[in-house]
């Protein structure tokens, strides 16, 4: 896997000011991914062995911006996209994360609402908002696994409100400012982005799927969709739908609307509407979901858009072969007008999960927004940094494992017994240090394992260091 990690690095060289921070940035990189501490930035020095050496060249990689971490995640998409080139579409998500910070003077911070927080109460933090584009990685063809890869992490902060006593001029700044930086309008503006880059790779004739959720499922974002894009949101159920307008003789104003449709959730109850079985990948295999699909609606937020929606049955499932089944919440989809096969619309939506997935990996296992810094280009690049390293070593570990003969650390015992599809990003650290630390040692650790599995008391053994490096953070 290192191998394929340093020949993806060495694609991102015109990133970099110089040949001397390429250098430094990709010990950074392994540091990072090595790092069993906190991942500020002395973690990262500390883990790739730079802890006795002059310290600032790190520091001024991003607040110098001697790195272009743009550039790094362009070579990712870029990537993605060689080995998704048998699909006939692409499949992106997008969603916004904060991240937690304490220091009350870094730059782009604010009070933020808790997304962990209960329904019955809002709780606030302390922290940066960032939305992140990920493309979707399938592994086996249409509907089966994937991974979130991530292309954009975008730095999203609050305007500052000026005083009370402040001239007229600073708030009418305030307020058109206050505008641009609105979540919504900078998610259209980084789904606008992305369709121009895939325009610009060689990708024109490709339709561009983004799945979103309820927030992001709005006028702003549906009234801007570029051409060749598909968009599949979450909607509420009690959305004012309405069905296409009857054809109108004679002379004045066309309607846009026509007669009022039931409500989501009453299209679910009712039985004039047929179920449909659909088979798509969801939560680790093949599922049949029930759908409900109405073609040809408008919705007021989209204006003469014309829209499918979509309505999903829950679930039923149980939490032991004895217990009674239980359900999951239904779903409510509105996507834009397009070509695509509802199993195909479904399972993209479906695949958006992963990049729940990827922040919450990314602020556990990589430490994204644990750097102390406070220079506002540093504040800004590092956690996009640690994004782009976490999508680096997926892209790795596709291209490793797919060779045949991989080598990969036993998982511990208490994981289930079958071969297991997913790789985790706890296993692929894992095997990335052993690969590091055996090459750095000129040490054979692949029978460590063999070895305390033909002890037959460990009560006189000393503790296993070797496992303990390496099963961290499992």
């Amino acid at each position: 896997m290192t191998d394929e990690l340093d020949a993806l690095f060495n694609q991102c060289h015109s990133a970099f000011s110089d040949h001397e921070s390429w250098v430094k940035c990709r010990e950074l990189m392994y540091g990072e991914l090595t790092c069993l501490g906190r991942h500020t930035v002395t973690g990262m020095l500390a883990a790739s062995g730079n802890q006795f050496v002059d310290w600032s060249t790190a520091y001024r990689l991003f607040s110098k911006q001697r790195v272009d971490v743009s550039k790094i995640l362009n070579v990712v998409q870029s990537n993605v996209l060689q080995e998704t080139d048998c699909l006939p579409y692409i499949v992106a998500h997008m969603d916004d994360t904060v991240i937690k910070k304490t220091g009350k003077r870094i730059p782009g911070t604010a009070w933020r609402r808790d997304p962990l927080g209960p329904p019955f109460y809002t709780n606030f933090i302390w922290g940066q908002r960032f939305i992140q584009m990920s493309l979707a990685l399938p592994r086996e063809g249409k509907i089966g696994q994937s991974r979130a890869i991530p292309v954009d992490f975008h730095h999203c902060p609050t305007v500052v409100r000026p005083r009370k006593t402040a001239e007229k001029e600073q708030w009418q700044a305030y307020k058109e400012e206050k505008k641009i930086a609105k979540l919504s309008r900078q998610g259209s503006g980084r789904i606008a982005l992305l369709r121009k880059t895939l325009d610009d790779q060689g990708y024109k004739d490709k339709e561009l799927v983004v799945g979103v959720d309820g927030s992001y499922t709005n006028k702003e974002v549906l009234k801007n969709l570029p051409q060749k894009t598909t968009l599949v949101g979450r909607i509420r159920k009690d959305t004012k739908l309405y069905a296409l307008p009857e054809v109108q003789s004679g002379s004045g104003r066309k309607r846009v609307y026509g007669k009022q449709l039931p409500t989501p959730e009453e299209i679910r109850q009712s039985d004039q509407y047929p179920w449909q079985q659909v088979e798509a990948w969801a939560a680790g295999k093949t599922h049949k979901f029930d759908l409900k699909i109405i073609r040809d609606v408008r919705w007021r937020s989209a204006g003469k858009q014309n829209l499918t929606m979509i309505v999903i049955r829950p679930l039923g499932y149980r939490l032991s072969k004895s217990s009674r089944i239980l359900y999951r919440e239904p779903a409510y989809l509105i996507c834009t007008e397009t070509a695509l096969d509802i199993k195909d619309i479904l399972q993209a939506y479906l695949w958006r999960w992963e990049i729940e997935v990827d922040f919450r990996e990314e602020k556990t296992l990589l430490g994204c927004g644990q750097a102390q810094v406070r220079n506002p280009n540093s504040a800004e690049s590092l956690p996009a940094f640690v994004a782009a390293m976490y999508g680096l070593l997926h892209l790795a570990s596709h291209r490793a494992t797919a060779k045949p003969n991989i080598l990969m650390l036993p998982r511990p015992k208490w994981y289930k017994k079958v071969d297991a599809k997913r790789i985790t990003t706890g296993d692929l650290l894992n095997n990335l240090r052993a690969q590091l630390w055996a090459k750095a040692t000129e040490i054979n650790f692949s029978d460590f394992v063999s070895n305390q599995t033909k002890q037959r008391s460990l009560r006189n053994t000393l503790t296993g260091n070797v496992s303990a490096a390496f099963y961290m953070r499992n």
